[in-house]
Order: C-alpha cells, then sequence, then structure tokens
C-alpha cells in the first residue's frame, strides 16, 4: 500500500536521528524542493523521490541500511542538467556537504554517495552489494510500469530535454534504448525481476520503434 505521509514528513522522519541542528534540516528540504520542482522537472521530479521511498516501504527486508538508501534517493537527482554529464558527482557532492552536519560516521556517508554515483550508468557490472542493487532496481522501476505510464514517463524525459534538437535527442535516446535492451540484467534482484520480467523489453522496444516512425 502506498504511503500518504508528506514528503516533508518522511524527511524529518530520516534525518532527525542524525541532525540536530533543525534549521538545517528545514532548509535542506526546502533546497531538495525547490530542485526537484522547478520548472525544468518533468520526471526526475518529486513523484519520483515518493516512488522511490515507497519502494523501500514495499520491499523493507532487501535493505539493510535504510538510512544510507533513504538519503541516496533524496539526493540521487538533486542536479540534473540534460546538457551535463557529471550530474550524478555533483548530486553526490551535495549529499557529502549536508551530511558533514549530521551524526552518520564518514563511512556511512561516503556509501551514500557511492549509490549515488552508481547511477551514472545503470548498465554498468555491479558489485555484489544488496543495497546497490535495490537502489538501481528501484531507479529503473518506471520501464516495467504500465503502458500509459511508460508512455509519459518517455514524454517527461523529452520534456526535460526540450533545449535538445530532436534528430540529437533521438539518436542519444535511441543509443540508451538499445544499451538497456542489451543489457543481459536489467533487474539484480530476485523481486523485481519476478514482478518487472516481461514489460521492460516491450516498453522499450515499443519506444524505440517509435523513435524510428518519428518520435514519442
Amino acid at each position: 500500500m502506498v504511503t500518504t505521509t508528506t514528503l516533508a514528513a518522511r524527511w524529518q522522519r530520516l534525518t532527525t536521528p542524525i541532525l540536530s541542528d533543525k534549521a538545517l534540516q528545514s532548509a535542506t528540504y526546502k533546497q531538495l524542493e525547490a530542485a526537484y520542482g522547478g520548472s525544468d522537472r518533468h520526471y526526475h521530479a518529486l513523484p519520483h523521490i515518493r516512488a522511490l521511498l515507497d519502494a523501500v516501504e514495499h520491499h523493507g527486508v532487501l535493505v539493510q541500511d535504510r538510512e544510507v538508501v533513504e538519503l541516496a534517493i533524496w539526493f540521487h537527482d538533486v542536479v540534473y542538467s540534460p546538457r551535463r554529464s557529471d550530474n550524478e558527482t555533483r548530486s553526490a557532492a551535495q549529499a557529502l556537504e549536508f551530511l558533514q552536519y549530521t551524526n552518520l560516521s564518514v563511512a556511512r556517508q561516503q556509501r551514500v554517495a557511492f549509490l549515488i554515483e552508481r547511477t551514472q550508468d545503470h548498465t554498468q557490472p555491479q558489485p555484489a552489494d544488496p543495497d546497490l542493487h535495490f537502489f538501481l532496481d528501484a531507479d529503473l522501476q518506471i520501464l516495467g510500469a504500465t503502458e500509459s505510464d511508460y508512455w509519459q514517463y518517455a514524454r517527461q524525459v523529452r520534456q526535460e530535454y526540450r533545449l535538445i534538437p530532436d534528430f540529437l535527442y533521438r539518436r542519444g535516446r535511441r543509443q540508451v534504448l538499445e544499451k538497456l535492451l542489451n543489457t543481459p540484467l536489467l533487474y539484480h534482484t530476485a523481486a523485481f525481476r519476478d514482478r518487472l520480467a516481461a514489460p521492460p523489453r516491450r516498453n522499450l522496444q515499443a519506444e524505440l520503434k517509435a523513435w524510428a516512425n518519428g518520435g514519442v
């Protein structure tokens, strides 16, 4: 069941045990809300953060360090510029900037940054790391969504790249879709593989066909 708890309440619940500075807690939430709620955000926005947090709620048994995973969720797309290739590195840096004021150990702070940085390319081989596997799978769960939700996602991503000419976007997007289709293991955890076995391939192939025919 999807929780109806507000994102602000979920941020407070997550950060209160690790941060005594209430002003910083509030200010950081406002910064995150502003980043994900920007007019240039269409998919990589607050609903995406909620979807990943909901995945933690639904599959909590798969998560070993919930605080670290949820912190990574909050910060993983805080920097999102379609014209840059270092968004994940910059997002991880913002996470570390905040986390230095918490009581999290340096090792756990670095874990948050590591999880964020690994989202740069989901098709790369990943280390044996249950929390990383869960986080990456949750981040890609949209690929296995219903057809209508998938097409909404595809159009939202195109809107985020609206300043990129169509012929350039089509070429880049097709490369991304083909890379995902050719990935031997799209989902690392059995829970996601069992639930999303066929839909991702169907959706990715349909979008590829759409771009071959002119676009989404």
